[in-house]
């Protein structure tokens, strides 16, 4: 890679090349501005990035983020990047049992087969015409709140009108989401698949009075203004990889091995110290845009930290020689796993799952989501591979604080990847240990990583993978014009921790860089 050259002036210097600090490097390039990308990493992409981590095996995985939902078609026009994605067929598939045998809940594949599958399951058509009229609220909220995460920050006022639906905007941004989900529905297994979107990375209780599962929740259901999460052809490194081609196009000068380790500025002119293995330089700029948590923010200026983080996830990477078969013969693997899998997420379940985490103790049935990537886009897999039918699968486990990992994390990292696996060989008519891979040293294809782990490796702190709770997409004091500004008048905050951060999604860096731009407008 290139490096900077000397103490060469840059108008803007970005530290960390993750998705958001490209997207904001490749806008201000365009624009014609100077920029110099700083990552301590030998490569680019942070947290979206695809990986072969299993030895001699031909299969490139989204290792940490996986799906997008939150990305705006616009972002992709506007630096003309060369990505798709494509929709999931089936949307989720949760497995149950009931009076004593194996069933489960379809959601996809139509009006008609959805209705029936919720029938199959309740016995009634009551709680698929809740889901309907649920999600006919939610997606009216979608179409008018997703447009804005590119605007400058609305008021709170201004917001409540655009979505101009007093009862809804009460069940999402004034009382719990577990009041809404209890309220519109009486199956506790639909009401714990519609609980998830508000617990994905937040650890939190349905009835939570900080409202921290509602603003999860919201970001999870408003994506693309439909809500709807899809499968990044090629894998996350894909995005990022076509960032970073758009960024050097544009004039960027992209710098890996190069961690940023001090900013200096007055508020007009800032100095951006770095090191490499061969010691250190300084660049100056007049605007360093940070794709880095809010705490290393703090570090770099040498400010007070903001309040700890916590992440609350277990991420597994899987390589399977074939889908397992279901105890549900009812549904076929290949659409099962082609969507959202849940596995122990009654809305019961993820309640005791909360409290028994909560009290210092791993989850007796820790629940999780699974979907097969392979199964939507099968480029990720060599040709040997997909010619024998092997599939990925990814799991992504709820309820699993940081803390619980603090007294051996390798320990608990196993014996949590041991029960929560039994959780999902309880639906399975063969167990997945059956189906896994191996590798060129024989060894099983399946790799997990723990919040620690994700703090160790990507500088997540407490491995969240929001940086920090996520914020309302609406003005508060303090947030700024663009939900980007900091304290120092030309440092911006460009990583998920901004406002309206959080997922992969370019939102911070694109709104960054116009923040950049309408400073620096004519000059």
């Amino acid at each position: 890679m290139t490096a900077p050259e000397g103490s060469r002036s840059y108008d803007a210097v970005i530290v960390g090349a993750g998705h958001n600090g490209l997207v904001a490097a490749a806008y201000l390039a365009r624009a014609g501005r100077s920029v110099l990308v700083l990552e301590r990493l030998d490569h680019t992409g942070g947290a979206a990035v695809s990986t072969r981590p299993f030895t001699g095996v031909d299969a490139r995985l989204s290792r940490y983020s996986y799906l997008v939902s939150l990305l705006p078609a616009k972002i992709v026009r506007d630096l003309g990047l060369d990505f798709r994605v494509r929709a999931r067929t089936v949307s989720s598939y949760t497995p149950t049992e009931r009076d004593g045998r194996p069933t489960g809940l379809l959601v996809g594949g139509g009006e008609q087969r959805t209705r029936a599958a919720f029938a199959r399951l309740t016995g009634s058509d009551r709680e698929y015409r809740a889901w309907r009229r649920f999600h006919g609220r939610t997606g009216r909220v979608a179409e008018r709140v997703f447009p804005t995460l590119t605007e400058p920050l609305p008021t709170r006022e201004e917001l409540r009108r655009t979505i101009d639906d007093e009862d809804t905007w009460r069940m999402l941004f004034e009382e719990p989401i577990g009041v809404a989900v209890e309220r519109h529905f009486t199956d506790d297994l639909v009401r714990g698949v519609v609980l998830t979107d508000a617990l994905i990375g937040t650890f939190a209780d349905a009835h939570d009075p900080s409202l921290v599962q509602n603003r999860c929740f919201l970001y999870h259901v408003i994506g693309g203004g439909t809500g709807a999460w899809d499968v990044p052809v090629g894998g996350m490194g894909a995005l990022t990889d076509a960032l970073a081609d758009a960024a050097r196009r544009a004039g960027a000068v992209i710098a890996t091995g190069h961690e940023a380790v001090r900013v200096d500025t007055d508020g007009r002119t800032a100095e951006v110290t770095h090191r490499t293995a061969h010691g250190e330089g300084v660049a100056v700029a007049r605007h360093v845009l940070v794709n880095a948590s809010p705490q290393e923010l703090a570090r770099l200026t040498g400010d007070a930290p903001p309040e700890p983080a916590e992440g609350a996830q277990l991420k597994v990477n899987m390589l399977l020689e074939r889908l397992p078969r279901l105890r549900d013969a009812s549904v076929d693997p290949r659409e099962a796993f082609a969507g959202t899998f849940h596995v122990a997420e009654g809305y019961e379940q993820l309640a005791a799952a909360h409290d028994q985490a909560a009290a210092g103790d791993l989850p007796a049935a820790p629940p999780c989501e699974i979907y097969c990537h392979s199964l939507t886009d099968p480029t990720i897999l060599g040709p040997h591979l997909a010619a024998r039918g092997c599939q990925t699968l990814t799991l992504f486990g709820l309820h699993t604080p940081a803390r619980l990992f603090e007294r051996d994390n390798d320990a608990v990292r196993e014996e949590l990847l041991v029960s929560t696996l039994a959780q999902l060989d309880a639906h399975l008519a063969e167990p997945l240990a059956d189906c896994l891979a191996t590798d060129a040293d024989g060894r099983p294809c399946i790799e997990a990583r723990s919040p620690l782990d994700l703090e160790r490796d990507l500088r997540l702190p407490g491995g969240n993978i929001f940086h920090r709770p996520l914020a309302w997409p609406h003005a508060q004091d303090g947030t700024g014009r663009w939900g980007v500004e900091t304290r120092h008048a030309n440092v911006l905050l460009c990583g998920a921790g901004a406002v309206r951060g959080g997922g992969v999604s370019g939102v911070p860096g694109h709104n960054a860089a116009m923040a950049v731009l309408e400073t620096t407008a004519g000059g």
